[in-house]
């Protein structure tokens, strides 16, 4: 009997046993989403599955017909929450789930969704006449780790991101700046982001006078929770370089309070980067002088860190924010070496070393309070100060032999002190608002330069900007008018400033065509005031032949913008056309003088600078759920219009990403041309990239395997001046951002219940550390 135990009835049980655990971790739920009237299914609806205290478990977006599966699903109590826009949100309580369940129709009623004074169609994104409201779709959420990863899987237009990196950006240039709830954030904010807690992004492709010159703005509303907090690391690390891009974040919920730390910190150390160069200097008697840098192998090294510590208090009426801000960088070694030859006179070379270093701290205190009056009526304030430390160094030495010919030793100690304080009223007056405010920005640079002669400088700059913004429509049109009033101030001990005043007119109007598709118009005057760095009365040699001097009498000057765009939208289709001109009076720009046998680089208020571009977008997708595709094409052509010089420049800039979605995989393509452009007398060529991405997730863990640039076998970069008395055409190589492989590990933990957070509006920052770097 015992002997028929152990061989047959304990070994069934166990089976049995395992059986049953294995199949209570297999449930599937399935179901079909309906329009309640029509009764047709809804493909692309939202189907989630949460826990009774709203953590997310999976999710997925309905197929055709309204088909959908959630598998791989353990017994427990849940929630399912199905939604689409332009429908009412249906949440079924699925409590002591045992086994596989059948919802044949779910049905969705209809619903009028105002946004703000926006109506919203039965699609993930909807347009208005300032930004774009984006909803992400369970498989958005489920194929992303972050805020970051989030954006690459909506594709917006005009917005880049590089996985690789986990970056995002606009092509092209330009200020990207990111938001959570309003609030003005940096990059690491939004890594720490997880995106089951991201409720919509609204994208501002056309931001108001109170962002500034941001061109783009991303303000991702999420949801806070009320008690519990989260924990996430993401850790990117090179298998055949040095580089590494690692962070950690955690938060704290407690009732009406929130505690917040993230902390990151990125290294780079290479040591096959070089640079050719091929310069034409011509002197005041007409001779020219051609010479040639061949580049030799060098080394590069860099770290930064990032700390953010956040306190949040928030009731029904009252939101306190308080940020402390460290970014600190080190930079040992950004080394080229080579030989200088004459193109003329091969034989006639010398040996060239240009060695730079720099050390950077900033802390900075940011203070924020909203307040909620009665009436539909808002009052924000904001203050940030900032110090920012900076340390320079460069040593550029020319020798023949052992003897040195040119021996340049610059060493730069810079202290800066600012505040940015604003503060913001506004009223809604229906589907109609009006705001208000008025934003001041002081601040203090002290810099001790050293370099065979010793220069101090102390420079005071002011910027105050009152502005106002109306908004209302007109049937299907919609329109915004906004001015606002700018004082620029600046003085330098020992030398002359300004006291400058601009106003600001902003015109907007979007108009509605039918089916999904639109028309927007922007007209815009914008103030540029010169840059601390560009202002200083100092020297600073080059090399044997170039000095580089500032310009303490520099004016602010008017930027003049105009900005046609077109958006259609049908099933899988979006496709977006854009033309824009920017013209720039009195911009300012360099330009080289000659003194004696010295070439001067130094800046001045120029004729003129103008921009033509036009792009389309096209996205394609999702197909089958799984694929989407993003095509950009852009042609600029600029013109150069200085006191002494006159230049064109045409670029054609592409680009191509793809998503793909299976299950667990998700993987990331993408391509794109350089972006160059020209300013100046200089055009700065923009990166050739390409690269692949494939990753697993499972629960809270997910690993990707990347590589980028894996095409060509040496990375450059292109840079070109024109300039009658000194040009050169320069090529910048770095072999280890070719071919590189890389890891990446994240994982996301969380507890706790969610609820929509009151939106923040303000934060500002300054990173402009006022020093001027004499570098090539």
């Amino acid at each position: 009997m015992r002997r028929i135990f152990k061989k047959i009835i304990l070994p069934t049980t166990l089976l049995l046993c395992c059986f049953g655990r294995t199949a209570a971790q297999n449930i599937e739920i399935r179901g079909v989403v309906k329009d309640a009237g029509s009764m047709n299914g809804l493909e692309y609806a939202n189907v989630v599955l949460q826990t009774q205290d709203s953590t997310f478990v999976t999710g997925g977006t309905t197929g055709r017909n309204g088909v959908f599966t959630l598998e791989r699903i353990a017994a427990g109590d849940y929630r399912l929450v199905v939604s689409n826009i332009g429908y009412e949100t249906l949440n079924i309580e699925l409590e002591g789930l045992a086994g596989n369940i059948r919802l044949d129709e779910i049905l969705l009623a209809e619903a009028t969704i105002s946004l703000d004074g926006v109506m919203v169609s039965a699609s993930g994104t909807s347009s208005r006449i300032d930004r774009k409201i984006i909803i992400p779709s369970g498989r958005h959420v489920k194929s992303s780790t972050n805020g970051i990863d989030l954006l690459k899987q909506l594709m917006l237009p005009r917005v880049t991101v590089n996985p690789i990196l986990n970056e995002a950006a606009i092509a092209g240039g330009g200020e990207l700046q990111l938001r959570i709830n309003g609030v003005k954030v940096e990059r690491e904010d939004i890594l720490a982001l997880q995106p089951v807690d991201v409720i919509r992004i609204e994208f501002h492709d056309n931001p108001g006078l109170r962002y500034g010159n941001a061109e783009i703005v991303l303000d991702y509303i999420v949801r806070r929770p009320e008690t519990g907090g989260d924990f996430g690391v993401n850790l990117s690390d090179g298998l055949t370089a040095a580089w590494g891009n690692n962070f950690v974040n955690g938060r704290i919920n407690h009732r009406k309070s929130e505690l917040s730390v993230n902390y990151g910190i990125s290294h780079r150390d290479f040591y096959q980067m070089w640079r050719d160069n091929e310069e034409t200097f011509t002197f005041a008697n007409g001779s020219t002088l051609r010479r040639r840098e061949k580049g030799e192998p060098s080394h590069v090294e860099m770290y930064w860190q990032n700390l953010n510590g956040k306190y949040n208090y928030q009731d029904e009426n009252t939101i306190f924010n308080a940020t402390f801000r460290l970014y600190a960088s080190r930079q040992p070694h950004r080394d080229y070496r080579g030989v200088l030859y004459n193109a003329e006179d091969p034989l006639d070379a010398v040996d060239m070393i240009d060695r730079t270093g720099s050390r950077e701290s900033r802390p900075a205190l940011d203070l924020y309070y909203h307040y909620n009056l009665p009436k539909d009526q808002t009052l924000v304030f904001n203050a940030v100060g900032t110090y920012n430390r900076t340390d320079n160094t460069r040593i550029y030495r020319e020798s023949r032999d052992g003897e040195v010919l040119t021996d340049v030793n610059n060493r730069i100690d810079g202290k800066k002190y600012s505040f940015i304080g604003e503060g913001i009223y506004e009223k809604k007056l229906g589907e109609k608002r009006f705001n208000a405010g008025i934003r001041h920005s002081q601040s203090v640079a002290s810099n001790f330069y050293r370099n065979g002669r010793r220069y101090e400088t102390e420079m005071r700059q002011m910027e105050t900007f009152l502005y106002g913004d109306f908004k209302g429509n007109i049937h299907k049109l919609d329109y915004t008018f906004g001015a606002g009033l700018t004082r620029s101030y600046f003085r330098q001990e020992g030398a002359s400033g300004y006291r400058y005043y601009t106003f600001n007119p902003r015109i907007t109007v979007f108009y509605t065509l039918s089916g999904q598709s639109s028309v927007r118009l922007k007209g815009e005057i914008s103030n540029s005031s010169p840059s601390l760095s560009n202002l200083n009365a100092v020297e600073q040699a080059v090399d044997s032949l170039q000095i580089m001097r500032g310009n303490p009498e520099l004016n602010p000057c008017l930027r003049y913008r105009s900005h046609l765009m077109y958006e259609y939208r049908k099933g899988i289709i979006s496709l977006h056309l854009q033309g824009l001109y920017e013209y720039h009076p009195g911009v300012i720009m360099e330009e080289k003088l000659l003194d004696g046998n010295k070439i001067i680089q130094t800046w001045n208020n120029q004729k003129d600078w103008q921009w033509l571009g036009g792009a389309v977008n096209l996205r394609i997708g999702p197909v089958i759920n799984m694929f989407e595709l993003s095509i950009t094409s852009q042609l600029n052509h600029y013109i150069s219009h200085g006191n002494t010089y006159l230049h064109h420049y045409t670029n054609w800039y592409n680009n191509v990403e793809g998503n793909f979605t299976c299950k667990r995989f998700v993987a990331s393509l993408g391509m794109e041309t350089p972006w160059d452009r020209f300013f100046g007398e200089t055009m700065n060529g923009g990166e050739n990239t390409h690269y692949a991405m494939l990753g697993y997730r499972r629960d809270n863990l997910s690993v990707f395997a990347g590589i980028l640039n894996p095409f060509i076998d040496n990375y450059k970069q292109r840079t070109e001046n024109r300039s009658a008395h000194a040009s050169y055409k320069r090529v910048n190589y770095v072999n280890e951002s070719s071919r590189m492989l890389l890891l990446r590990l994240t994982y996301n933990f969380s507890f706790g219940r969610r609820f929509d957070a009151k939106q923040k509006r303000l934060n500002n920052a300054d990173d402009d550390s006022g020093v001027m770097n004499a570098e090539k």
